[in-house]
């Protein structure tokens, strides 16, 4: 009988183990990492100074553009983590097609973990701020540091303001009917813009500076979660109306021609420990204005 017990006690610590095993992250070589659900990462750190975890925008995007273009001058003094999320860039797609809040968040946090960190600065471009934001209302205890780059915390705030810029710079009103949405509305102005070939538009003024974007992005990547991320109505909250409950030291860099989030959107951010760098540009501030970026970025980490 106590063999039996001693037995039954060895296979139940082992299941346990397992059970363990299985719900923790793991790196397991310089650019990838499992996510505790068995999600193969794209990772890649490079850099010096304190942790800093770059979540991209999209959605669907990934983390090259930014690396590439400008974003690796903070690796003067951070230690930069470039990961794509799930379902994006050079990462694999989870098979049950888990891509919650809950489950991006988790991701965020068991990246943190391995950076071996307690705290970390998060830097978020567009829509990367409303997963950014999440975590830190989540996680507020492991955050240094929240800089929302040319970011969006009300997505439909910001798809609004495209289909109203739209209208303005092609100097004639979408048609619309009274059951169109407001996807069916954004994507009908966005093709508009397309015919008239000024897309270019949402991101820069400058057409050359989106063709050396586009010519990164334009790789062949996973965009599995671009295609249903829209749909979700969890990321389509306005959480500007939440900004005031999270008390981590944020930076917020706008640009003033930024018709693809707003220029004006920032000024609904009311975070109570937050300084407003306003950059004259559109929405890739870190490519056409890199070292006023990258100065703003230095002085909040000091």
């Amino acid at each position: 009988m106590r063999l039996l017990l001693i037995i039954i006690t060895i296979l139940f610590t082992s299941c346990n183990f397992c059970l363990a095993q299985n719900t923790t992250a793991k790196k397991i070589n310089d650019n990838t990492f499992i996510t505790s659900d068995g999600v193969a990462l794209y990772l890649k750190v490079s850099g010096n100074g304190a942790p800093c975890i770059f979540i991209h925008g999209g959605p669907g995007a990934w983390s090259k553009s930014f690396e590439d273009m400008g974003g690796n001058a903070l690796e003067q003094k951070l230690t930069m983590y470039y990961f794509d999320q799930r379902g994006c860039g050079r990462s694999q797609s989870p098979t049950d097609g888990n891509y919650t809040m809950e489950r991006m968040i988790r991701d965020i946090e068991e990246l943190r973990t391995i950076t071996g960190s307690e705290k970390v600065y998060l830097i978020a471009h567009s829509f990367g701020g409303v997963l950014a934001f999440n975590y830190a209302k989540r996680y507020p205890q492991h955050v240094n540091g929240l800089i929302l780059l040319n970011a969006t915390l009300d997505l439909r705030n910001s798809l609004s303001n495209q289909i109203a810029y739209v209208d303005t710079l092609l100097k004639k009103h979408i048609s619309t009917t009274e059951n169109d949405s407001l996807m069916a509305h954004f994507f009908k102005a966005r093709k508009l813009l397309k015919q008239a070939d000024k897309d270019y538009k949402m991101l820069s003024d400058n057409k050359s500076s989106v063709a050396k974007i586009d010519s990164i992005d334009d790789a062949t990547r996973n965009s599995a979660f671009a295609q249903v991320a829209l749909t979700m109505p969890e990321y389509t909250v306005d959480f500007t109306k939440q900004t005031s409950q999270v008390n981590v030291p944020v930076l917020i860099i706008s640009g003033s021609r930024d018709h693809s989030i707003g220029p004006d959107h920032y000024k609904r951010f009311h975070f109570p420990n937050q300084r407003v760098k306003l950059i004259n540009g559109g929405h890739i501030l870190y490519f056409e204005e890199n070292g006023v970026f990258v100065n703003a970025m230095f002085d909040f980490i000091r």
